[in-house]
């Protein structure tokens, strides 16, 4: 066979022949999904093959050594550490061979493995050394695994440990998360060792944060005073630096006056002992005290109300984040209700249970916790109260007027939560029911109401040493079912009803001058209505006006003499019982209102 040649191929010929034109096709953009994981799995199979690797790694830690053949490229693209390494004027930019201490040969053989497969395994004994390395490292997601896995199994036993290891390592992200555990999860931490481990000056950090989550200021004084049992000898010297950082001045009198009569430790700390003395003084003086700020996050609670029917609804709103959060309903349905907190846990007090199938007057006292998003029942009132003014005065709550059926109430009786049980005071110079009712420097004051007959500007204080009530200036304007609220020594009447119309009017009475002087009016009028103190500022939540039920919520400033409408409740409505206490724990809360 004779074998010819081939003739030369013209490209250009060809590609005019074969190719038929492409006019008007356009590009093909066509990317392989996946493309980028299946050449670093062949880089994987290629290093564990030791195949085309540039570089080996011999780590050596605590008498462990372990060599790794790895590729450069593939450690520099997931760790700036390494990219500095391989791609500056180091000398182990063009190595062979590179020592790595401080790291051991297990932790480094998992962080070899993610670059290569984007997997990482961490448990409970080794996810703070792999952290470590992958800070180093700076292999940023690898920290974040590791910091996902260690919030996920937080508890009040390791908070503190893994908040000191957090702190040190400079993880900020994982110390931010662990210090919104403890501030949640404080009286549990403080039952646990690591918290009684903690020095002085740690101890000091701690309760300084006014984002402490707990019921009341009692708490994180009894906190440091176990703390000081846990090396009395040692640590009673600390007692006063402690008391510092606690705001005494949100302590009731009564827990105060017990310190005071049952402590030993303040037998070892005079000082300590005449300060506190002092601040009892001033509270038995009813001097105006320093506002103090409320620790954690508050919200406004909102209990039960009137729309077409009696409500048992629980609701909370976040003024810092405009958000309403549904809460565990009330065991009854209940409007006309007096609400209040004492020890940070929320009251409902009488009303009425005004229902398709009921109505009926209530004597309930009602309890909700916050920490468990769960309502109990105390003991009943004496009588029934419906539209029942409610106070506070040392963690002492009195009920104040009311109606129960036809009746129309002067009398009033007071709650000792430690006791569960109530006793009558001396009754108001009249019935009043719709009286707004409010504490300030341990006295009570009734504002306003309605006798049946008549509506009225009168206002009397209670004084609870004497057990007798008292008359002080009227307002300018009569007024039932107005909101009544203390803010820095002044009693605020906000709204009402007047027998003709609902007011937006507001007035506010000078304890030191004993007068009644007008402010900035409401942009709503409204009576039944919910009020408030919130952070400095009054605020005003629905009731009812010639137009309806009001859905909207109203903020007094009383630095600028202005309102201002922030917020729509959930569902409008009047009689229901608001007070403010500490955010609910998350873990219990049931659902946030879509679109609130």
């Amino acid at each position: 066979m004779i074998c010819r040649r081939s003739k030369p191929v013209n490209l250009n010929t060809f590609l005019t022949i074969a190719v038929p034109s492409m006019n008007g096709y356009g590009y093909l953009d066509y990317t392989v999904e996946d493309h980028t994981s299946k050449a670093f799995k062949r880089l994987d199979e290629l290093r564990k093959d030791h195949q085309l690797c540039d570089v080996l790694l011999q780590v050596n830690h605590d008498g462990q050594r372990e060599e790794f053949h790895v590729h450069r490229v593939v450690l520099a693209s997931c760790s700036p550490y390494f990219k500095a390494m391989f791609t500056s004027n180091f000398q182990e930019c063009c190595a062979r061979e590179i020592s790595i201490q401080g790291v051991s040969p297990k932790v480094m053989h998992r962080l070899i493995d993610f670059a290569y497969t984007s997997r990482i395994t961490v448990g409970e004994n080794c996810v703070l050394h792999v952290l470590l390395a992958a800070m180093r490292y700076q292999m940023d997601d690898v920290v974040k695994a590791c910091c996902d896995f260690l919030i996920k199994h937080l508890d009040a036993s390791n908070v503190i440990g893994i908040s000191s290891f957090a702190e040190q390592i400079g993880c900020m992200e994982l110390y931010k998360s662990v210090k919104e555990y403890i501030n949640t999860h404080f009286s549990e931490v403080t039952k646990e060792e690591e918290f009684f481990n903690l020095t002085h000056c740690q101890l000091l950090d701690l309760i300084s944060q006014d984002s402490l989550n707990v019921l009341c200021e009692s708490e994180i004084y009894k906190a440091c005073l176990e703390w000081i049992r846990w090396d009395l000898d040692n640590r009673a010297q600390y007692f006063h630096v402690l008391l510092n950082a606690v705001q005494l001045y949100a302590l009731p009198p009564k827990f105060l006056k017990m310190q005071l009569q049952e402590c030993p430790i303040l037998n070892q700390a005079n000082s300590c002992r005449d300060h506190l003395s002092k601040i009892v003084q001033e509270m038995a003086h009813r001097k105006p005290l320093p506002r103090t700020k409320l620790r954690g996050n508050q919200l406004i609670y909102m209990a039960g109300g009137y729309l077409q029917h009696s409500r048992s609804s629980m609701d909370a709103y976040n003024p810092k984040m405009d958000k309403w959060i549904k809460l565990a309903d009330m065991p009854l349905p209940r409007s006309g209700l007096g609400a209040c907190t004492v020890l940070g846990l929320f009251y409902a007090v009488g009303g009425r249970n005004n229902s398709p199938n009921e109505n009926t007057d209530s004597n309930s006292l009602d309890c909700f916790n916050p920490m468990t998003n769960q309502w109990s029942s105390k003991a009943p009132m004496n009588v029934p109260r419906n539209r029942v003014g409610v106070g506070v005065i040392d963690d002492i709550i009195y009920a104040v007027g009311g109606s129960s059926g036809s009746a129309h109430l002067q009398s009033v009786e007071k709650y000792d939560p430690e006791k569960d049980e109530w006793t009558f005071v001396a009754a108001m110079s009249v019935p009043r029911i719709g009286a707004g009712v409010t504490a300030c420097n341990n006295l009570l004051y009734a504002v306003g109401g309605f006798d049946g007959e008549s509506r009225w500007d009168m206002v009397e204080c209670y004084h609870p040493d004497k057990d007798d009530w008292r008359l002080i200036a009227p307002m300018n304007t009569i007024r039932s079912g107005a909101g009544v609220v203390a803010l820095d020594n002044h009693i605020y009447a906000v709204g009402g009803y007047d027998g003709r119309n609902q007011l937006n009017s507001v007035e506010r009475y000078s304890i030191e001058r004993n007068v009644w002087e007008m402010v900035s009016p409401m942009k709503y009028q409204r009576s039944a209505h919910g009020v408030t103190v919130y952070q400095g500022k009054i605020y005003a939540l629905g009731g009812f006006n010639q137009s309806g039920f009001l859905s909207k919520v109203e903020c007094y400033n009383p630095d600028t003499n202005e309102w201002t409408e922030v917020a729509e409740m959930p569902v409008g409505c009047s009689g229901m019982g608001v007070a403010v206490t500490m955010e609910p724990c998350p873990n219990h809360i049931q659902n946030d209102y879509e679109g609130c």
